[in-house]
C-alpha cells in the first residue's frame, strides 16, 4: 500500500473519530443534556442490568444497598424500589404475586380489581389496570389467558423482567379508576415542583405543575396538554411531600418520586431517575430545573 494510501485513510479515520466524538457530547448546561449524560452512566456498563435486578429487601442494612457506584439504579426495578419505600416508613400496595412464571398465577385467589405491573420499564408498557376483568388503561376485556399471553410475550423479550400484581389503590374519593399520578421533581431533599397528572389511558392526559404551597406554574413539559382547570390539592399531599423529602435526601442526587393519594393516604409509585429522557421539557422547565440541580445537587450525576 502507497503511503499517499495510508495518509487518505488515516485522515479519513480522523474525520471519523472527531464526527463520533461530537455525536456522543452532550450539553451539560441544559436539562436534557444532564439527562441523558446520566443514562448512559448509569445503563452503557456490561453489569447494568445485573446491579439493577439485583433483589432487596427493605431489611437490609443502608450499606448494603449502596455497595456499589450508582447505586441508585437497583431502584429502577420497581419491586426492589417497593422494598426501599417500605425501608422509610412509606406506605405501599399491597402485594399479591410476584414471579415471571405467569402460568402460576391463580386468577380465583385474586380481588375483582387489581393491578399487573413490570418490574422494568416505564410509560405504563405492559401495566394491567384491572377492574372486574376490563383492563382500564386500554379499554378493554381480558381473559386470564390473554392476559397470560401477554406478560409471557413481555418476559421472552427480557430475561431480567418479573410481574408484580399488586392491590388496586382507590382514589381519595374510595374510587376505582385511573389514579392520578403525583410526581415530585426532587433534588437532594428540595421540591422543584410537582407535576400532576390526570391519566385517560395509557398515552392521553391532561397535566398541571405546582410549587410546594399548591402555586399554578407555568407549563413545565408539553407531553401532555396542559389542564384547563385548577387541580384540588389532595388531602395528603402534606404526607406525600415529607415522605419525597425523605426518601429524596436518600437517593441523593436528582429523582422523580410518584405518588398517589389514596382513601389511606399517600402511597409511594416509583423512582424516576431519568424522566423522558430529558425530552419535552419547556425553557422555563428546563431553567428551573438546572437552577435547583446547580443548588442542590452541584457536581453530582
Amino acid at each position: 500500500m502507497s503511503d499517499t494510501i495510508k495518509q487518505f485513510i488515516k485522515s479519513k479515520l480522523l474525520s471519523l473519530r472527531k464526527v463520533f466524538k461530537g455525536r456522543s457530547k452532550v450539553d451539560n448546561t441544559v436539562f436534557s443534556g444532564r439527562i441523558k449524560y446520566r443514562h448512559n452512566k448509569f445503563w452503557s456498563p456490561a453489569d447494568a442490568e445485573i446491579i439493577r435486578n439485583t433483589i432487596m429487601d427493605a431489611s437490609y442494612a443502608p450499606e448494603k444497598w449502596k455497595n456499589v457506584e450508582n447505586w441508585q439504579r437497583k431502584l429502577s426495578n420497581k419491586y426492589n424500589s417497593r422494598q426501599f419505600a417500605s425501608m422509610h416508613g412509606c406506605r405501599v400496595p399491597e402485594l399479591y404475586w410476584r414471579g415471571r412464571d405467569c402460568n402460576q398465577i391463580d386468577f380465583s385467589s385474586l380481588p375483582a380489581h387489581y393491578v399487573i405491573r413490570p418490574t422494568i420499564g416505564h410509560s405504563c408498557k405492559s401495566v394491567f389496570l384491572m377492574k372486574n376483568g376490563r383492563n382500564l388503561m386500554d379499554g378493554r376485556s381480558y381473559p386470564d389467558a390473554e392476559i397470560i399471553k401477554a406478560l409471557n410475550k413481555a418476559l421472552a423479550d427480557d430475561h431480567y423482567q418479573e410481574f408484580l400484581i399488586e392491590e388496586f389503590v382507590r382514589t381519595e374519593e374510595a374510587e376505582y379508576k385511573i389514579p392520578n399520578d403525583y410526581k415530585f421533581y426532587m433534588f437532594n431533599g428540595e421540591l422543584a415542583f410537582v407535576q400532576v397528572i390526570n391519566r385517560f389511558n395509557r398515552k392521553k392526559g391532561f397535566t398541571s405543575f405546582y410549587d410546594k404551597a399548591w402555586n399554578l406554574l407555568e407549563n413545565v413539559n408539553s407531553i401532555y396538554k396542559q389542564a384547563a382547570d385548577l387541580q384540588v390539592k389532595p388531602r395528603c399531599f402534606d404526607e406525600m411531600y415529607a415522605y419525597a423529602v425523605s426518601l429524596s435526601k436518600t437517593y441523593e442526587i436528582f429523582v422523580r418520586i410518584d405518588f398517589y393519594a389514596t382513601d389511606k393516604g399517600a402511597v409511594f409509585g416509583e423512582f424516576t431517575p431519568t424522566p423522558g429522557l430529558g425530552a419535552a421539557f419547556t425553557p422555563f422547565g428546563d431553567k428551573l430545573l438546572i437552577n435547583y440541580w446547580d443548588q442542590f445537587c452541584k457536581g453530582m450525576i
